[in-house]
């Protein structure tokens, strides 16, 4: 199963990003496709905190146009999202102390967690901070490959 980080999320819905094509065309196949795919809800919290913020996008989007996306994610109905279950702790301790984790970094331990506790095959990302963490298969679909 294929999980999908913010940053796509973000790109995805921005018309304004440089990757917004690349980006709506990946979610898009995703969501479009029989295979399950899923967000993480931390992704989900991120995502409207990052798009809705007056001091990263001039202008933000509206908390309408957030909700509005995310609704037409939840649509697909191969969509699952990722939470938390009884298990989660030994997930994300193990994930804190292999990687060193602190600081703002917790948040990203905490996606990866989510990642391992429900056997996610790729998290799809532009961020290279995933590598951190053991047992996490990343892949940016945003890189063309070289011939």
């Amino acid at each position: 199963m294929i999980a999908v980080d913010t940053n796509l999320l973000v790109y995805a819905h921005r018309k304004d990003s440089p990757w917004y094509n690349a980006a709506a065309s990946c979610i898009t196949k995703l969501a479009e496709g029989r295979a399950a795919w899923t967000i993480p809800w931390p992704c989900i919290h991120e995502f409207l905190a990052v798009v809705t913020h007056p001091n990263v996008f001039k202008p933000p989007s509206s908390i309408k146009q957030a909700i509005s996306q995310i609704d037409t994610w939840m649509e697909s109905p191969s969509l699952l999202f990722l939470t938390e279950s009884k298990d989660y702790w030994s997930y994300i301790r193990t994930v804190i102390q292999a990687g060193r984790i602190v600081g703002p970094m917790v948040h990203d331990a905490h996606v990866a967690a989510l990642c391992l506790q429900h056997e996610v095959t790729q998290l799809w990302t532009t961020d290279r901070d995933f590598s951190r963490f053991p047992g996490i298969c990343i892949y940016n679909p945003l890189v063309v490959p070289d011939n």
